[in-house]
């Protein structure tokens, strides 16, 4: 799963951003995003994409507006996706969305290995859910992400062997297009994504402290799959 990420102003989110024609000066830039904190998250409005600042949580309590921490949503299995009882799977037929990041946490699941994945060259454009919950009281509309976990790839067996993130091909333009279209609801176009796989070379760096970023190692790459 994953657990925290950073989006950090630098080349690599500048031109994640200028590929998906947004204005950087609206991302919530930060070294360290947790589970329940507001991020950016980038959709298709009316033929045009916009950024939305949202609760990185996809279940909402309407009475409180606040994450129902009941129910673990920040990621969204993607073997639930098509569960009509799922809460994913209404926004993934309607609501898809980017979270742009430039790097995450991975752990083991010992508590004491975890490692600073980035990408090689470029920024990474998470496949998120969005969801709008109406507040009960206010009448607020609240909007909450989360992330498309996939099962695990093999060479993150010591890494997180029990599934990894969602990152789409951004070189794929057709692809991300119908990701962000709300009236694309033909979503078995997305079943190749859904299956891990090393589409771009990471870079991985283990870390003690996962709210510190604090690096204990070299860094080391995974290369792409061919």
């Amino acid at each position: 799963m994953c657990g925290r990420f950073q989006i950090l102003k630098n080349r690599k989110s500048s031109k994640l951003l200028e590929k998906l024609d947004v204005d950087e000066a609206e991302i919530l830039f930060s070294r360290d995003k947790a589970p329940g904190s507001r991020i950016s998250i980038i959709q298709r409005e009316k033929d045009r994409n916009v950024v939305t600042q949202a609760i990185w949580w996809l279940l909402i309590d309407p009475e409180t507006g606040k994450p129902n921490y009941k129910y673990v949503s920040f990621n969204s299995r993607s073997d639930k996706l098509d569960s009509p009882r799922s809460i994913a799977y209404g926004p993934y037929r309607e609501s898809r969305c980017i979270i742009p990041a430039t790097a995450c946490i991975e752990g083991k699941g010992d508590k004491k290995t975890y490692h600073k994945i980035e990408l090689e060259n470029q920024a990474i454009a998470f496949g998120g859910l969005h969801r709008e919950t109406v507040h009960k009281t206010t009448g607020e509309i609240i909007h909450s992400a989360s992330i498309i976990t996939l099962p695990p790839l093999p060479e993150w067996a010591e890494i997180h062997p029990k599934s990894m993130p969602l990152m789409l091909p951004l070189q794929d333009s057709a692809l991300i297009n119908q990701w962000l279209a709300p009236s694309f609801h033909q979503v078995e176009a997305f079943n190749e994504l859904l299956k891990p796989e090393l589409r771009v070379s990471q870079v991985l760096t283990p870390i003690e402290k996962p709210s510190l970023w604090n690096s204990k190692g070299e860094s080391f790459i995974l290369k792409a799959h061919p």
